[in-house]
């Protein structure tokens, strides 16, 4: 028998005292037409074996095809190990460890997942993830408007070379917040941020600076600068990374002068595989002055009564199963599974082995970019560094080159003509250290003799 613990009479009371007639008016900014949606294109529902069946069947369309799509979501090699430990039961079972004392182990594993991403990203403090990286980056803009002290309205710098998908969740969720959200275009030349740019928003009232490493033009911005004029102007410095990039590349904590102040991005890249659209989990690292207004958990270290090391959620007070509407953070989705995976990856690896798999990835991207050059019609865009990612100019419909190749089982790059229109028929192309001379040559013959 169902609890109900409201008697009508309750009910009543509280419609009274808010000032409505029935629970329907709580509801009445969802359109009619969604309320009275003909569900009849909706299958009926499946038996397990039927379930089962059609579940083999997607997964046999997913996989088996030659991935070049980066753009946020990278095929990395997983050691076979990283699954095998993170399916264990003890983790597929653990949720928010609130019980300090009945889940040592989870806290344990959380807190050395935050010791090695504060490493990775050369700041002091990590939380222990967030729902995926878009909506890290709005977590990290909400974070610095209310580290500011300026009474303005804050005024993020948003840049057109950062994910498109990061730009609309961070105008769907920081766009109700009453903060404005500043374009910032980037050189058509190279692709990245010019500081000369910069100098148009000199005399606003900024909060933040958003900076993208590498940008999604897969272009390797010059963050030493970018950052540096952030903090010459009393700008809050947001960086968003790719955490394999980050073993390669100078770390947030270590650009310009001071350091960047918050660093964000997409954990997949450490342990998550490709898997149909998720799931995947966000970082986010800051200065440790700045642990008063970072969302999500933390972890900390403490000694209990006889001196033995434990590990407890701190710092609850931000939290708002303490302090409901008042608390700093409202996150509780914080992708354990996923960040389980990610330490144990982390765990195997080591320091030289992510500096090993960037170096295999910059490679394989320097050798595909040399491919794909000798092929007649084909130009780079921006000759700007990159990472493992670059775009080429097409002398066909990107759409049709695209259909093309996924015949021969080529997932063959990601169109930006969506996105960026400017650009005309581009492709962003990317190259892990998943793939081989033999198939980066495959695409380079496949795209030579689509072209023809």
């Amino acid at each position: 028998m169902p609890f109900i613990p409201h008697t009508n009479e309750d009910t009543q009371a509280m419609l009274a005292t808010i000032g409505i007639q029935k629970i329907d008016d709580l509801f009445n900014e969802i359109p009619n037409t969604l309320l009275t949606a003909d569900l009849t294109s909706i299958p009926s529902g499946l038996s397990e074996m039927e379930l089962s069946r059609l579940m083999h069947a997607r997964a046999k369309q997913d996989g088996g095809k030659l991935c070049f799509i980066g753009a946020g979501a990278y095929e990395h090699h997983i050691p076979a190990a990283v699954w095998e430990i993170a399916s264990r039961g003890e983790f597929l079972t653990a949720y928010t460890p609130y019980q300090a004392e009945a889940s040592q182990g989870t806290l344990q594993l959380l807190y050395e997942y935050q010791t090695m991403m504060a490493s990775l990203m050369g700041m002091e403090l990590s939380n222990a993830s967030l729902y995926d990286g878009a909506s890290a980056l709005a977590e990290a803009v909400l974070m610095a408007a209310r580290l500011s002290n300026k009474k303005e309205k804050p005024a993020i710098l948003v840049p057109r070379n950062l994910h498109p998908h990061y730009r609309q969740v961070l105008q769907s969720i920081v766009g109700q917040q009453d903060i404005d959200l500043l374009e910032l275009d980037y050189d058509s030349k190279t692709g990245k941020i010019s500081v000369e740019s910069l100098t148009a928003f000199a005399d606003r009232k900024l909060t933040a600076l958003i900076i993208p490493q590498p940008n999604f033009f897969g272009g390797i911005e010059e963050v030493d600068a970018l950052s540096n004029w952030a903090h010459e102007h009393a700008v809050l410095c947001i960086a968003v990374v790719n955490p394999i990039a980050m073993a390669l590349l100078k770390p947030p904590g270590q650009w310009g002068k001071q350091g960047a102040d918050i660093a964000c991005g997409e954990g997949q890249p450490l342990g998550i595989p490709l898997a149909s659209g998720g799931p995947y989990y966000g970082f986010l690292c800051s200065r440790k002055s700045f642990a008063r207004q970072m969302p999500g958990r933390i972890v900390g270290r403490t000694v209990d009564s006889e001196g033995k090391t434990g590990f407890v959620l701190t710092l609850q007070a931000r939290e708002q199963h303490i302090r409901r509407a008042k608390a700093t953070s409202n996150i509780c989705t914080n992708q354990g599974l996923m960040v389980t995976a990610s330490t144990i990856h982390m765990s195997l690896l080591g320091p030289a082995g992510l500096r090993q798999v960037a170096l295999a990835c910059h490679h394989n991207a320097t050798l595909l970019a040399k491919k794909l050059q000798d092929i007649v019609g084909i130009k780079p865009v921006f000759p700007a560094p990159f990472f493992h990612e670059l775009v080429i100019r097409l002398p066909k419909p990107s759409s049709e080159v695209l259909q093309k190749l996924a015949k021969l089982d080529i997932q063959g790059g990601y169109a930006l003509n969506t996105h960026y229109p400017e650009l005309g028929e581009t492709l962003l192309i990317c190259a892990t250290e998943t793939k081989s001379a033999v198939e980066i040559e495959f695409l380079a013959t496949s795209l030579r003799e689509t072209l023809s």
